[in-house]
């Protein structure tokens, strides 16, 4: 395959259902997250500060947050975007949640999650949050959601940008091993740090 070629299969953003009204929910302006979640994470910063927390307890519930995203980014990627089941049904269901995704990397409309399911699954973890956390869900929540809009934009920053600093190239070489060598290595995304606690660190490999 000629490079140009590569290319094109890269950014291409191919239908997923031969219906074009399931198509359009399948593809997603990268700005659409931050248009939804920002609000959403302010106002549960300001609920937390009319339940009784003060600032530093505002900080640390809400790091707290942010820390259990990064959880959260590794094992969702694991364990449920490369589950791939032994049955024609799993094996569809899991192209279209991330399959699609190393086989067209590029495709700038599927780089960051549509609302159909980031949404939901807010939702759910916020609930979560609420049985375990009581008032402090606000802020936790709060803070797991800015986790997210991080891994969201870092993602698709990882595959349209060169990164300068020192962190976005290892970042980005780690993401690429992940697409081009190995899946079983390099599930985090915005951080390497679970994949160095569960040793899932991409190996470069000895030419």
């Amino acid at each position: 395959m000629e490079a140009h070629e590569r290319t094109d299969q890269l950014s291409a953003s191919p239908p997923l259902f031969k219906s074009e009204f399931l198509n359009y929910f399948s593809r997603v302006h990268p700005a659409i997250p931050a248009i939804i979640f920002i609000p959403v994470i302010v106002a549960m910063e300001i609920i937390g500060a009319t339940k009784g927390w003060n600032a530093w307890q505002m900080v640390l519930i809400s790091a707290g947050g942010f820390a259990f995203w990064t959880l959260t980014e590794y094992w969702l990627h694991r364990l449920i975007f490369h589950w791939e089941p032994d049955n024609a049904f799993g094996r569809r269901m899991h192209f279209i949640i991330h399959g699609v995704h190393h086989d067209h990397p590029n495709d700038k409309m599927r780089l960051v999650m549509p609302p159909s399911v980031s949404i939901p699954l807010a939702i759910l973890f916020f609930l979560g949050f609420y049985v375990i956390l009581g008032n402090a869900a606000f802020p936790a929540f709060g803070g797991f959601m800015l986790g997210y809009l991080g891994y969201d934009y870092t993602h698709y920053y990882l595959h349209h940008v060169v990164p300068k600093t020192t962190l976005g190239k290892k970042l980005r070489e780690q993401h690429m091993r992940h697409h081009f060598q190995d899946h079983r290595y390099g599930y985090g995304v915005s951080s390497p740090t679970w994949d160095v606690v569960f040793r899932t660190l991409p190996k470069k490999r000895n030419h």
